[in-house]
């Protein structure tokens, strides 16, 4: 579905890329797309396609922060970071210099472990599963959650819930360590623009890999953390979205999601589960669908329980995108979350 851009909508980076495309017309746009990547293309086409319109302020605003961006790369080239503040300061201002420099600054950093980002899932495997936990969790950390969570998926049960419990505890750390995990692993980790200490890891972290990972490694971690850490098992599951969660959303939502998901998996998810989820779910469909798909639970007869659990995902992972363009509002730990 195409979309308008409001003005008091906070843009993502691709967002605000795919308008400043639209602005310069299509033939600069070519031009520039020779040096991305097919998925930075790919991308950024999806952006174009699904916005409708763009004002002349939105037009002006974009353009000119990139041409702020550009500027301050010029400045850093020149005379460094500190030179680069000090015009920038003269001709925007302190907060508005500062706020350039962050997202310049932060686009010229290498994020830490970013050679181990290209590398297959399971070639990683091979490469850390015998380091210890800590290191483990440490890598994990910085990867994308969907690369974490195969590798997660993948390790013996002992070390799951080990490194899970450790990325969750995981707080700050500085470049030294980083380092010298790397210099342990032979790799050499791209120095770092600061010497600040780097925020990896945390609760939300395992949160956004334990939603990526299967149904079968999720509840064993969670059941091995509420073993050794009933409170952090119970504070990242309130942060969590899981098949159960369903009777919790409201059933406008409900509704929507169900329009997105086959009802062969959705009879197969049904399977096993609660009669609280199972009347959630008819609750929101015609009397006929509901007559259709006991039929068809019936008919299927017993189902394996990985089957199960992986058409539960499925559902579960629509869920989660359907939250993330911002079409459902999934409620999380706590009762004072209002929807109108």
């Amino acid at each position: 579905m195409s979309r308008g851009v409001s003005a008091k909508t906070k843009l993502s980076g691709k967002e605000k890329a795919a308008m400043l495309l639209i602005a310069i017309g299509p033939e600069r746009s070519a031009e520039i797309f020779k040096h991305l990547k097919e998925e930075e293309i790919e991308q950024l086409t999806l952006e174009i396609a699904n916005i409708r319109a763009v004002t002349p302020e939105e037009k002006d605003k974009v353009m000119e922060e990139f041409y702020q961006i550009c500027l301050a790369q010029d400045y850093i080239a020149e005379g460094g970071i500190s030179y680069a503040k000090e015009i920038l300061e003269k001709a925007l201002g302190t907060q508005k210099a500062l706020d350039v420099l962050n997202k310049l600054t932060v686009s010229l950093q290498v994020k830490p472990f970013d050679f181990v980002r290209k590398a297959d899932p399971s070639q990683l495997l091979n490469f850390i599963q015998n380091e210890h936990p800590q290191t483990i969790a440490l890598i994990l950390a910085y990867l994308k959650p969907q690369q974490s969570s195969i590798v997660l998926s993948a390790l013996p049960q002992e070390k799951q819930a080990d490194v899970a419990r450790r990325i969750a505890t995981m707080d700050r750390t500085s470049p030294e360590v980083i380092k010298e995990v790397e210099r342990v692993l032979e790799k050499k980790l791209s120095s770092l623009v600061t010497g600040n200490f780097t925020t990896a890891g945390g609760v939300q972290s395992i949160v956004d890999i334990l939603n990526s990972v299967d149904r079968s490694t999720e509840k064993y971690i969670m059941e091995t953390l509420e073993i050794d850490d009933a409170d952090l098992a119970e504070e990242i599951r309130k942060r969590m979205f899981v098949f159960e969660d369903i009777i919790t959303m409201d059933n406008r939502f409900v509704q929507r999601f169900l329009r997105e998901v086959d009802n062969n998996e959705l009879a197969i998810a049904l399977k096993g589960t609660s009669e609280e989820v199972q009347q959630k779910i008819y609750s929101n469909m015609s009397k006929r669908l509901v007559e259709m798909m006991k039929e068809d639970m019936e008919y299927m007869g017993p189902v394996r329980l990985k089957d199960v659990e992986e058409s539960q995902q499925k559902i579960v992972n629509t869920i989660r995108k359907l939250e993330e363009t911002g079409e459902i509002v999934i409620s999380r730990g706590g009762g004072d979350e209002i929807i109108v």
